[in-house]
């Protein structure tokens, strides 16, 4: 006997999908549409910014009182909208950013990788700090110091040749003394106007930016900043830079530094909401049920 037909095609398996109640698929299909809708987000920040990541969280105090811990920071490309200005640069053309001269730059430490998801906090964590000057990387790398951190920038660096105990210009005006194995500026000839420039003595591996925290009083290269996993940082090379900050958003930041407790919480409240709706469809269910058959609905043994 042959067999008839049937009218009815079966669905295919992103209709099941798309309309299935059981609560896995469900909660599958919440997860997926949260992935949909934060990758469409992190491609529309990637096509504006030009780089990736095109946000950052500031992890430490180093930027005070212009970038603070829980900021987070938009990024874009060292040449998007105009190009990358030095302290050194900006002077010349009265740019500032963050409260001083020059660009803050995003940088991999001597260009070693960060995670593919930044957010999950693997990798060496790039570093955000203001660039300084471009080093051409011949001879020892400049160190730059500035005794008024997390004030605006210095009008301009004077060098300044240190001893073992004093640190004096040319003019043998001296502007700080080593006391006890600490640096103490002679405030009677510094000044919030003058920052100081000196040879730190380690040799340059390549040439490239040098950067400084605001509200640190040296510059990152030359061997004040060492890394146990890197050894002295070296001079910024261009394809370390990721990109340079355009503004930041206060406490947004600290999402990202929580990313597992957040994730955790937000599938937690997925589960609870999904439960709630099963729960409430059952007592749909059993109401509608009592209503054709003419009972009212049982409310258990008394």
């Amino acid at each position: 006997m042959s067999r008839v037909p049937d009218d009815k095609e079966k669905p295919g398996w992103w209709t099941r999908f798309r309309t299935s109640k059981d609560p896995w698929v469900s909660l599958g299909r919440e997860l997926l549409w949260v992935v949909a809708v934060v990758g469409g987000i992190a491609l529309a920040l990637f096509l504006v910014s030009g780089t990736w990541p095109a946000v950052v969280t500031i992890e430490s105090e180093s930027m005070v009182p212009h970038m603070h811990v829980g900021d987070l920071v938009f990024v874009a490309a060292a040449d998007r909208f105009g190009p990358l200005q030095t302290w050194e640069d900006a002077r010349s053309t009265q740019y500032e950013k963050y409260g001083g001269f020059g660009d803050i730059i995003i940088y991999q430490p001597n260009g070693a990788s960060g995670s593919a998801i930044p957010v999950l906090g693997m990798g060496v964590h790039p570093i955000i700090h203001r660039a300084i000057t471009e080093f051409d990387g011949n001879g020892s790398i400049p160190r730059y110091y500035y005794f008024y951190p997390g004030a605006d920038s210095p009008k301009e660096y004077l060098p300044v040749t240190i001893g073992d105990s004093v640190w004096t210009l040319s003019n043998g005006t001296v502007v700080a003394r080593v006391v006890s194995g600490r640096l103490v500026p002679d405030t009677a000839n510094t000044s919030p106007d003058y920052g100081y420039i000196s040879d730190s003595g380690t040799p340059a591996a390549n040439p490239g930016f040098i950067t400084r925290g605001d509200n640190n009083y040296v510059s990152d290269q030359g061997g004040f900043l060492s890394r146990r996993d890197l050894g002295v940082i070296q001079p910024v090379k261009k394809e370390w830079v990721v990109g340079k900050a355009l503004f930041s958003i206060p406490l947004l930041g600290y999402l990202p530094l929580n990313i597992v407790p957040v994730a955790i919480i937000i599938i937690a409240l997925m589960l609870l909401w999904e439960y709630y709706q099963r729960q409430k469809g059952a007592a749909k269910g059993k109401t509608k049920t009592a209503a054709k058959s003419g009972r009212k609905p049982s409310r258990g043994r008394k």
